[in-house]
């Protein structure tokens, strides 16, 4: 099984077969991501693999990658990029669209608590909506770190800042969110068909 710096070597010579591993190797971590940003498999989520895949290869291929984190750690970091950005396009969208995102049914097995089900997804379609809207270095920190669990020394490595940096953007990031989570829950509730 080739290294991490087999496999940069072999994409920045052009060697194919063995650069597909780089496929095998960040796949899961790239699908894993993926999943955590969206809380579900998107109908385009093929197409946002590509997108990660496609700039993984432009970096390693102009010998832009620091090498100062695993390939497995600094791919999480593109995916989760790239995952924001898709849905911030699509609030923007929506925005200009005029339309309602819809949310995809889940089938739930009998045994599991629907309601509890049903609550925390929304509770965490909330955390979503603001992550999206707030300043994406700071959205994105918080989520490397509360959803993906990284540690600070790991995204200051993926994000290019210094450790100090890091956690002033998790600090400012978490701060944010919950003053917006606060803000929303004392909003009185829209009524359907009126203004609120």
């Amino acid at each position: 099984m080739p290294t991490d710096e087999e496999l940069i070597e072999a994409v920045q010579r052009g060697d194919h077969r063995i650069a597909g591993l780089l496929y095998d190797r960040l796949i899961g971590v790239v699908d894993h991501t993926l999943f955590r940003v969206f809380g579900r498999r998107e109908v385009d989520h093929d197409d946002l693999v590509q997108s990660v895949f496609e700039q993984i290869i432009v970096t390693l291929s102009r010998r832009s990658y620091a090498r100062a984190c695993s390939l497995k750690t600094w791919a999480a970091s593109i995916a989760s990029h790239v995952g924001f950005n898709s849905l911030r396009s699509r609030k923007r969208e929506r925005r200009v669209l005029d339309r309602d995102a819809t949310i995809d049914n889940a089938v739930v097995p009998a045994r599991v608590d629907t309601e509890g089900l049903a609550s925390a997804r929304v509770e965490l379609d909330r955390v979503r909506k603001h992550l999206v809207g707030m300043r994406p270095e700071q959205a994105q920190t918080v989520f490397l770190h509360d959803v993906l669990g990284h540690e600070l020394a790991e995204i200051a490595l993926m994000m290019r800042v210094s450790v100090a940096a890091a956690q002033s953007r998790l600090v400012r990031g978490r701060r944010e969110l919950y003053r917006r989570l606060d803000v929303e829950s004392a909003r009185p509730p829209r009524r359907k068909g009126g203004t609120s």
